[in-house]
């Protein structure tokens, strides 16, 4: 029944050259086609004419033929499939003749027209749609992934149009599941979580995941949720959860309990699971994010067990763990202040100098030591059997420091120890005895070092602090408090409570004493959001009289306040409002650290605008508050690595146009952006800034440049340090800090990091930013705080060290060494089939030493490991299935 070429002629009477000029193109485009495809084309034109006929039999054939015909090509993926191209001309007439169809063989048709308007339909009619819920119900997927994907985009428009219009929606969601369930048979997962998202219909998924794919959907649904605003975010990490439950995928499901920071959902963890094994592997997780949790008979029956478990939780194996490290890689050996400034490799001006004993190149050799032999229980300073001279050197060394050089001195001790309560009280004791009362602060203050992120039954560091909290000397009071600040840092340790806050209505106690309080208390409530102690600090701020906030100290207790509400985003509203009643010498700043503290590690892109917004203008030279804003840039940015990138840049446009109080931030703020991890972009600029012509500007970076090769024995970081130290051999100021540098890269010689992102950068320890930010936001006046007697401010950095060590133990917990693979991580979001996880590795024996960005998988099929992040602390399993070759 082809159409007869006189009939388009007799009623149109048009010129005849038109006509010989469309003759002549169809015979071109005749002549381009094959026979066969000329052959399927006249075929479908007949098609076209038949569905029009009046004959309902003849109707169906074409239909039918016609679905068969475009269903056998749709499967092709890389050209428009044949009959489509070939039926776009004739879609409008199709369409005309649906509009005046009867009932019987609408649906037939109306499914042919919702493929062709896959390739036909204006953009924004969602035709497509329209005709598919039009027509019949038959399996969406036999018309090809294409089809299936274009009316996923169209349902979402949809969606959203019915949602405002208040429509009702119920067919629309039983497409969805006819999508979704395809999506997710066909290792679409992405997609059908985003069509879900759309819908608002998340719960939908855990019907549809099953063994095979379960995976790759949470992996999708915890990346993008970091990209969603609140509350969505918690909802799809909600899921994930409840997924990885259902798999009993437990390790993964703790680790989204302690994204989400909500401490029921770590307790349900451990009740589902019922193999002790797998709860170790638990401990081993909390006891590295450091959250204090306290065991009880539902989560663990038995009492044996769960003294084993509390144990691990406690971190009470850290130190024998990082020893173990330590002797496989062979770095026992103490090293002295010398080895690291390796001051032969340089000119001979530098040395020369260096001769001279003075007290503030001593008290920084102190810290020097005190970072590199951190947690190693020896060193050349401190630590010296005392049968050599008379009282034995280490009492030497300790009176080779000033007055407060003292504090610092004492408190390296606690700092050798790390981690090694027993041993570390012991040696300390001695200190206790002194009768200079900065020694003895330097004692308190390693006791709390020492207790840092172990916590113990008997709690000695309150025992052996709390009854100098009260004494009358400032610089005990200061020791004694910071001391517990860091030693139940993340604790919530109601007893501290009663004791520290009513110190800070104390009218007898010196504004630093309530400085480091607040901080204290900042740090033991962190992220807590607790009102009393909140209260407490506020009433403190509003009490200064105007002299004393002018003074340095006095921008500890907006941190001290901040740390409460650390992460927790809109928690802080109402002390947000509070701080805004605030004197307004003070005010602005408050709010900036209170902002950036809320929204730390959160990646709020509109916070970070706002931070930078406050970075623009141009103010007085008495405004101190932008100096928080650059450093609550970093802090919110910090989250993931494409924010940390575009931070690093929003930070390089400051650096020209800032003021020099936003310059003088700068530097610190690259410092926690890449911190333990030396990027080249920003050791580059680093090393420009650490000549400038401002010398807070210089100390910041130079102290920076320490912070970003922390633990990391950068050889490049190591050199620029040294040139410094010879480029500013004059300026004492500017040498100590460079020194302070130098002892940060080789930060527990190589062993340590300062990250507090750990489990593939996915958690964030919140006690370890704490103590990163307390540090960071004292270096913001370097020369009244670090260069003035408050140096020991430096060994809040404790909180943040932790071995950057990948220890494999057997069953026992005893340490089992296995081959692994560590290369740089690669992320495999949303990738089809079983992508390489890792790129460029080289194969080592553990324990063995992860770096920032670094990832490591079993080399060996023999063991199993419980936990899928293999990093710091992992139990392996015998693989049941494994034979020998």
């Amino acid at each position: 029944m082809a159409p007869e070429p006189n009939r388009a002629g007799n009623g149109a009477s048009t010129s005849g050259t038109a006509k010989d000029e469309a003759a002549a193109k169809k015979k071109i485009e005749s002549e381009d086609l094959s026979d066969e495809d000329l052959a399927l084309k006249q075929q479908l034109e007949l098609y076209v004419e038949r569905v029009q006929d009046t004959d309902p039999g003849l109707q169906k054939v074409a239909l039918e033929s016609m679905r068969q015909e475009i269903r056998t090509s749709t499967s092709s993926m890389t050209s428009v499939p044949k009959p489509l191209k070939f039926l776009r001309p004739h879609y409008g007439t199709l369409k005309a003749y649906y509009e005046t169809m009867v009932e019987s063989e609408l649906k037939y048709l109306a499914d042919i027209l919702s493929v062709l308007a896959l390739t036909m339909s204006a953009e924004g009619e969602r035709e497509s749609l329209k005709y598919r819920l039009l027509g019949s119900e038959g399996d969406i997927g036999s018309w090809g992934h294409e089809y299936v994907r274009n009316l996923a985009g169209e349902i979402a428009q949809e969606y959203a149009k019915r949602q405002s219009e208040e429509a009702p929606i119920d067919d629309l969601m039983e497409l969805v599941k006819q999508i979704v369930a395809f999506h997710m048979k066909h290792n679409a997962e992405p997609e059908a979580v985003d069509l879900l998202m759309e819908v608002e219909d998340l719960d939908m998924l855990t019907e549809h995941v099953d063994k095979t794919n379960f995976k790759r959907t949470c992996l999708y649904l915890t990346s993008s949720a970091r990209y969603l605003p609140g509350p969505d975010d918690m909802l799809v990490l909600d899921i994930a959860f409840s997924i990885y439950l259902k798999f009993e995928e437990f390790p993964n499901a703790l680790q989204i309990a302690l994204f989400m920071d909500n401490l029921l959902h770590v307790r349900t963890v451990f009740t589902s699971c019922h193999d002790v094994l797998r709860k170790k592997q638990f401990c081993y997780i909390l006891a590295r994010h450091g959250i204090t949790f306290e065991l009880d008979e539902e989560m663990v029956n038995d009492d044996e067990e769960r003294e084993v478990l509390q144990d691990i939780i406690n971190n009470s194996k850290l130190s024998e763990g990082y020893l173990t490290l330590a002797r496989d890689i062979e770095v026992m050996e103490p090293k002295s202040p010398e080895d690291i400034y390796k001051a032969h490799l340089l000119d001979g001006r530098a040395s020369a100098g260096a001769s001279v004993d003075s007290a503030r190149q001593n008290l920084a050799a102190t810290f020097v030591n005190a970072f590199v032999n951190a947690g190693f229980g020896q060193d050349k300073l401190m630590t010296v059997a005392s049968d050599s001279s008379s009282s034995g050197s280490s009492g030497n060394w300790l009176f080779k420091n000033k007055e407060h050089g003292k504090t610092s001195a004492a408190a390296s001790l606690g700092m050798i120890l790390l981690w090694d309560v027993d041993s570390g009280l012991a040696q300390l004791d001695k200190y206790f005895h002194s009768n200079d009362n900065h020694v003895i602060a330097g004692a308190l203050l390693g006791v709390g070092i020492v207790n840092c992120s172990i916590k113990n039954d008997c709690d000695p560091a309150m025992a052996l602090l709390g009854d100098f909290i009260d004494k009358e000397d400032s610089s005990t009071r200061i020791g004694a408090i910071m001391g517990l600040g860091i030693a139940y840092a993340g604790s919530q340790n109601e007893q501290l409570r009663y004791k520290l806050a009513p110190i800070l209505s104390d009218p007898k106690a010196s504004l630093d004493v309530i400085a480091f309080t607040a901080i204290a208390l900042g740090l033991i409530y962190v992220g807590s959001c607790n009102e009393e102690v909140a209260q407490a600090i506020i009433f403190t701020l509003m009490d200064r009289s105007e002299s004393e906030l002018g003074e340095p100290l006095t921008r500890l207790l907006p941190l001290g306040l901040g740390l409460l509400y650390l992460g927790k985003q809109e928690s802080v509203e109402a002390t947000a409002e509070v701080s805004k009643t605030f004197n307004e010498k003070i005010r602005k700043y408050c709010d900036m650290t209170l902002l950036s503290c809320a929204y730390a590690g959160t990646g709020n892109v509109l916070k970070v605008q706002n931070l930078l917004g406050h970075c623009s203008q141009h103010l007085d030279k008495g405004e101190m508050h932008q100096g928080p804003a650059v450093l609550g840039i970093a802090m919110v940015a910090m989250a993931e690595e494409l924010g940390v990138e575009m931070a690093i840049r929003s930070l390089e446009h400051l650096l020209q146009y800032g003021e020099q109080n936003i310059r003088r931030a700068v530097p610190l703020a690259l410092g926690l952006l890449c911190i333990s991890n030396p990027k080249v972009n920003v050791m580059d600029t680093l090393s420009r800034l650490s000549h400038d012509t401002d010398s807070e500007v210089a100390m910041a970076a130079v102290i920076s440049l320490g912070l970003i090769g922390a633990g990391t024995n950068n050889a490049r970081i190591a050199g620029m340090l040294r040139n410094l130290s010879s480029y500013y051999y004059k300026d004492t100021s500017l040498l100590f800090c460079v020194r302070i540098a130098q002892g940060l890269v080789h930060l527990g010689k190589g062993l340590l990091t300062l990250n507090p992102y750990h489990s593939d950068r996915v958690l964030l320890s919140p006690t370890a930013l704490a103590g990163l930010i307390t540090m960071l936001h004292a270096c913001l006046d370097m020369k009244a705080i670090v260069l003035g007697k408050y140096h020991y401010v430096l060994y809040f950095l404790v909180l943040a060290m932790q071995p950057r060590m990948l220890l494999t133990v057997d069953e026992d917990l005893k340490p089992l060494s296995v081959p692994v693979r560590v290369g740089q991580a690669v992320d495999v979001v949303g990738q089809a089939g079983r992508p390489k996880t890792i790129t460029g590795f080289q194969t080592h024996s553990t324990p063995v030493l992860l770096a920032a960005g670094d990832r490591a998988e079993l080399a060996t099929e023999k063991y199993l490991p419980i936990s899928p992040i293999l990093e710091g602390f992992v139990i392996l399993k015998d693989n049941p299935d494994y034979r020998e070759e």
